[in-house]
C-alpha cells in the first residue's frame, strides 16, 4: 500500500440515517441503495479500518413524530422507533455477509434471537477481529436520538471520527435545496454549531463530541466512493471540530 492509500483513521463510527435506506422508494428499505452502502463498507474494510455502524429507523417509524402525529406517548412512540432500527440493521447486516463482510448486530434492547446484547468490550472484540458492528435500538433510551446515540457509541470504541453520512454534500448556512445563496462550510466548531444552530446532529450530541473532542465529518453518501474519500482524507464535506 503506497503512501496516497493509506487511511487517516484507524476506527470509525458510520452515522447511518433511516431515509438513507429508501432510496426511490416512499417507505422500506430499498435493496439497490442498501447493496451501494455495504459494497462502500466493504471498500474502506479491506484497507483495514475498523468500521462501527450506528443506523437511524426513519425511513420505517419517526417517533416523536408519530408521536405527535397519531397521539402516542412519546416513550412508546420512541421505542417504537427503536424497533424500526432494529429492522434496518439486520437489513444492513444480511447485505454486508452476502459480501462476505463479517458482521454483528448490537442491540441497546434485548432480543437474544437475533442480535447480542450490546458489551463495550465485546464490540471492541469485534472491531479487532475485524468484524463491522452495526448498533440498533440507538441508546436503549426514550427521548434520545440516533445522533446521541453515535456520539456516545462512537466514544466508548474510542472511534477517531464520526461519519455523519447524509444526501447532500457537507454543512450549509441554510437548506442549499430551497435557498440557492446557502453557503457551504469546510470547516465549523462545535460552539458555531450550537450557536447558528446548524442541522449537523442534535445538540445532545454535538456537546458530547465538544466535550470529548471527537470530530464529525458531514458528507454525501449517495456518491459512490465518498466514505473511502473520507478515509484517506480527502477534503470532501464538511468537518466539525
Amino acid at each position: 500500500m503506497n503512501k496516497q492509500q493509506r487511511p487517516l483513521y484507524k476506527r470509525v463510527l458510520l452515522k447511518l440515517s433511516g431515509e438513507a435506506l429508501l432510496g426511490n422508494k416512499q417507505h422500506g428499505i430499498d435493496a439497490e441503495m442498501c447493496a451501494l452502502f455495504v459494497a462502500q463498507i466493504k471498500e474502506v474494510r479491506d484497507l483495514g479500518v475498523e468500521v462501527a455502524l450506528v443506523v437511524g429507523g426513519g425511513n420505517i417509524f419517526r417517533g416523536h413524530v408519530e408521536s405527535q402525529h397519531f397521539g402516542l406517548d412519546r416513550s412508546v412512540a420512541d421505542y417504537m422507533g427503536m424497533l424500526a432500527t432494529v429492522l434496518n440493521g439486520l437489513a444492513l447486516q444480511n447485505a454486508l455477509e452476502k459480501i462476505d463482510v463479517p458482521t454483528r448486530v448490537m442491540t441497546a434492547l434485548p432480543m437474544a434471537a437475533i442480535a447480542e446484547p450490546y458489551i463495550r468490550r465485546r464490540a471492541l472484540r469485534h472491531l479487532e477481529k475485524g468484524r463491522v458492528i452495526i448498533f440498533v435500538a440507538g441508546t436503549g433510551n426514550p427521548y434520545f436520538t440516533t445522533d446521541t446515540a453515535a456520539a456516545l457509541r462512537a466514544k466508548e470504541i474510542n472511534a477517531d471520527v464520526i461519519l455523519k453520512a447524509t444526501k447532500v454534500d457537507g454543512v450549509y448556512s441554510a437548506d442549499p435545496m430551497q435557498d440557492k445563496a446557502a453557503q457551504k462550510f469546510k470547516k465549523l466548531k462545535f460552539i458555531d454549531v450550537l450557536k447558528r444552530k446548524l442541522k449537523v446532529m442534535d445538540a445532545t450530541a454535538i456537546s458530547m463530541c465538544m466535550e470529548h473532542n471527537l470530530p464529525i465529518i458531514v458528507f454525501n453518501l449517495l456518491q459512490n466512493g465518498n466514505i473511502r474519500k473520507v478515509i484517506l482524507g480527502e477534503p470532501i464535506g464538511t468537518i466539525v471540530q
